[in-house]
């Protein structure tokens, strides 16, 4: 029997505002690379990611001062073979017919992370995964706290919200 296997880890994590919950380092823990979509507030939480694995950040609207004010708007990566695009603000497609669909596609796009909203989201549209983690900082608009998981595998993506 063939069992694919995984070719990393990565963690995904947003809006911490300047809190770096203890528990979210938990999970993170396993991590081989550490993705923050934005509104990091205070540089530092940047800087305990670094201790567990290599961090790919952007700012958010709350980052306008200090080292965080210094990260790009948008990052494009490429974990284990995956195209990425990272940015705060973004607005996943809501039909298949969305012209954006076509533009990450022809982009070669994999995955689409963002944060902002606070409220956590993870769909696939035409192979395309759009993943927020929700916020990882205290608690606010009555939004349970969340970080969130990727497993990249030779040809699939799993991806997981893990709630705080």
């Amino acid at each position: 029997m063939y069992r694919m296997r995984y070719l990393m880890r990565v963690g995904v994590i947003s809006d911490t505002h300047g809190y770096m919950d203890p528990r979210a380092l938990l999970l993170l823990q396993e991590a081989e690379h550490i993705i923050h979509a934005g509104d990091i507030g205070d540089y530092s939480i940047i800087s305990e990611l670094e201790q567990i694995a290599p961090v790919t950040k952007v700012r958010g609207n709350v980052d306008r001062d200090g080292q965080s004010a210094l990260c790009p708007d948008v990052e494009i990566l490429e974990l284990a073979g995956f195209k990425i695009y990272l940015t705060h603000e973004f607005k996943p497609p809501k039909t298949i017919q969305d012209p954006l669909l076509h533009n990450l596609q022809s982009e070669d796009f994999k995955i689409v992370i963002y944060g902002h909203s606070h409220i956590a989201y993870q769909k696939t549209w035409n192979d395309i995964l759009f993943f927020n983690p929700g916020a990882a900082g205290k608690r606010r608009f009555k939004v349970i706290p969340s970080i969130g998981l990727l497993l990249l595998k030779e040809s699939i993506v799993e991806s997981e919200i893990v709630t705080l």
